[in-house]
């Protein structure tokens, strides 16, 4: 047998399994970085963003879940204020975001 007849298929004739598999994988792998990878990446570039943009005054939630208020920026740490007489120097990337506003609507029974 020779070497171009696994090469080169026959006109008509049923395309190679191993090809077909490879390009089903191919497509998998090209839906699941569209599915997972591009959007988590863009909210980490977003939250990045966000805590570049933070200054004195902006309230935030540590990732130990700490609300805390920035008192001063450093190159890579904040220093915030806890309580009124506790005041911690974090990285910035111990900051999880912004404190959200609480809704003002609330049920009542």
């Amino acid at each position: 047998m020779s070497p171009e007849r696994f090469l080169f298929a026959a006109p008509g004739a049923p395309p190679d399994p191993g090809f077909m598999l490879l390009l089903q994988m191919g497509v998998i792998v090209v839906i699941f970085y569209f599915i997972w990878f591009r959007p988590m990446r863009q909210r980490e570039k977003k939250r990045e963003e966000q805590i570049r943009q933070l200054k004195p005054g902006d309230k935030v939630v540590l990732n130990a879940g700490i609300f805390a208020q920035i008192v001063a920026a450093e190159d890579d740490a904040f220093l915030v204020r806890v309580d009124d007489k506790t005041r911690l120097k974090v990285l910035r990337s111990a900051v999880a975001g912004l404190q959200s506003t609480p809704n003002e609507t609330t049920e009542k029974k």
